[in-house]
C-alpha cells in the first residue's frame, strides 16, 4: 500500500495520497522531516516537523513546494498558512559546535530528536526526505524525493527554511561582514572573501575544511 502510495504522488508538486492513506489506515498523526542547512559553512544544522491529520491536509495552501524551489518572499508568505494547516510543527537545531564534535549526521539525529521532543502531541508516524531515517522514531519511511512528492515533507522543508533563514538574518546584526542576511550561512563568493578576511565567526562550522588557515604564498 505504502509503495503505491508513493507512486500516486510522484510530480512535479507534492501531494498527500502517501498521508491520506496511512491515515485511512487508523493513524491519527502523520509527520513530515526534512532538514536544512546540512550543506551550509554556518549556523545550525536545522529539523523541521510538522504533523497533519486529515482535516489539516484539506488546509494546506497552494503553491507549496520544496523549499529549494520556492523564492525566500514565497517561503515567508507561505509560512502563516502553513504553520496553521498543520496540527502541530516545530524546528530542532544542532549548534555549530555540535556540528563540529558530533559530526553531521549524529548531529542531524540530535536536531531531529529536539524536534519532535518539541511536539505537543508526538505524530504515529514520520516521513522522512531522503533514502534512509534519521529521527530515531519507532515507526518510520523513508521517502526519496520526499520534498518534492509528500505534502508534509515539502511543509516541513519550508518551515525549517524560513526558521533557520530568519536566525542567520538575525545573527547578521551581531557579526557584520559576513553576508549572512543574504547568503544565510552558505558558500557565496561574498562569503568566502568574508571568511578569508574576517576568519571564522562563533557561528561557523570550524572543523570544516574552509575553516583551515589558509597555506603561505
Amino acid at each position: 500500500m505504502h509503495a503505491d502510495a508513493l507512486r500516486r504522488v510522484r510530480g512535479t508538486e507534492p501531494g498527500d495520497g502517501l498521508e491520506r492513506s496511512l491515515l485511512a489506515g487508523g493513524l491519527r498523526l502523520v509527520a513530515g522531516v526534512d532538514e536544512v542547512g546540512r550543506g551550509a559553512w554556518a549556523g545550525p544544522l536545522s529539523v523541521g516537523v510538522a504533523t497533519f491529520d486529515v482535516a489539516g491536509l484539506a488546509g494546506v495552501p497552494t503553491g507549496l513546494r520544496d523549499s529549494k524551489l520556492l523564492s525566500p518572499a514565497r517561503r515567508e508568505a507561505l509560512f502563516p498558512a502553513l504553520a496553521s494547516s498543520c496540527h502541530g510543527f516545530a524546528v530542532g537545531h544542532a549548534s555549530p559546535a555540535e556540528c563540529d564534535e558530533l559530526g553531521m549526521t549524529a548531529a542531524l539525529g540530535v536536531a531531529a530528536g529536539r524536534a519532535l521532543a518539541a511536539l505537543e502531541e508526538a505524530p504515529d508516524v514520520v516521513l522522512v526526505d531522503g533514502p534512509r531515517d534519521f529521527t530515531g522514531h519507532e515507526r518510520h519511511l523513508a521517502v526519496a524525493g520526499g520534498d518534492r512528492t509528500s505534502v508534509a515533507i515539502a511543509a516541513a522543508s519550508v518551515l525549517a527554511k524560513v526558521t533557520r533563514d530568519r536566525i542567520l538574518v538575525e545573527a547578521s546584526a551581531r557579526l557584520p561582514g559576513y553576508g549572512f542576511e543574504r547568503n544565510k550561512g552558505y558558500a557565496t563568493p561574498e562569503h568566502r572573501r568574508a571568511v578569508a578576511r574576517l576568519g571564522t565567526s562563533v557561528l561557523h562550522r570550524r572543523s570544516w575544511t574552509f575553516a583551515r588557515p589558509l597555506a603561505p604564498g
